[in-house]
């Protein structure tokens, strides 16, 4: 791998990581078009650490509040300004558990192009589909059982052409989230899910620096962090105005065109 595709695909991660247009399946597709099928996946991993990073600082605050809740609740000092952080706890772990059983039981599968194509036609509907959906509850009120469904979503999302931020944020508006508490949600049940993935992949990091060297590997790195942040400041108004239809615009055609003329 050269600096060039380093630079596109990591490009490619930090949009499509946040939009809902499925990073994985541009990944795929991506190294296909550019002629790198041998590419380990934990390059695709170490992408989407990169754009971790993007997340922990767009939801800092968020992050940090969560963490001093905590300390307050353990100290016996917790309050009313509390109940929305502490809120969130039990339902990140219990679909952080369910997204990893999820993962696990898919994670081997292997879609051709065609295939992934089609899947983007599926993310499409499911974010027209999204554009109905949505509530009044809040993060005091979202509960282990919503937690487990969208946890559920979010492993379901590994397969390649569904979209990760997409089909988490439909399943939290499908179970009366608030649309920006959906959208935030949807990013924050992440950060287990892609820190659990890379341990997972560590025995491979041998492997990888036979095809990607290290310095196409942190210029992919920097590029996907920088265009993540960009891509997450930019789709989160989107979320809260309930317009994650107009990247079906996008998706419908690319996916037409990936049956058509891929393998």
């Amino acid at each position: 791998m050269n600096y060039l595709q380093a630079l596109l695909l990591g490009a490619l991660q930090g949009v499509a990581e946040f939009l809902p247009v499925s990073s994985s399946g541009h990944l795929l597709i991506g190294q296909e078009l550019l002629g790198l099928s041998d590419v380990p996946l934990l390059f695709d991993i170490a992408l989407h650490v990169a754009t971790l990073g993007a997340v922990l600082l767009v939801f800092r605050a968020r992050i940090a509040g969560i963490l001093v809740s905590l300390l307050r609740w353990i100290g016996g000092r917790a309050g009313q300004q509390d109940a929305d952080n502490l809120g969130l706890v039990a339902p990140l772990l219990a679909g952080t558990v369910v997204t990893a059983a999820a993962g696990f039981l898919i994670k081997d599968i292997e879609l051709s192009t065609r295939v992934v194509s089609g899947l983007f036609l599926a993310t499409a509907a499911l974010l027209v589909a999204s554009s109905f959906l949505g509530g009044a509850v809040g993060y005091r009120d979202l509960g282990i059982p919503r937690g487990l469904a969208i946890g559920l979503a979010q492993g379901i999302s590994v397969l390649p052409g569904v979209s990760r931020s997409g089909t988490s944020i439909a399943a939290g508006l499908a179970v009366g989230l608030r649309r920006e508490v959906a959208g935030e949600y949807a990013f924050l049940i992440s950060i287990p899910a892609i820190l659990g993935a890379l341990i997972l992949e560590l025995p491979e990091l041998g492997t990888m620096s036979d095809v990607v060297p290290a310095g196409p590997l942190a210029l992919g790195m920097a590029v996907a962090f920088a265009v993540g942040v960009a891509s997450l400041k930019l789709l989160m108004p989107i979320v809260r105005r309930g317009k994650l239809a107009w990247f079906a615009v996008y998706l419908v055609p690319a996916g037409i065109l990936g049956l058509v003329l891929l393998p």
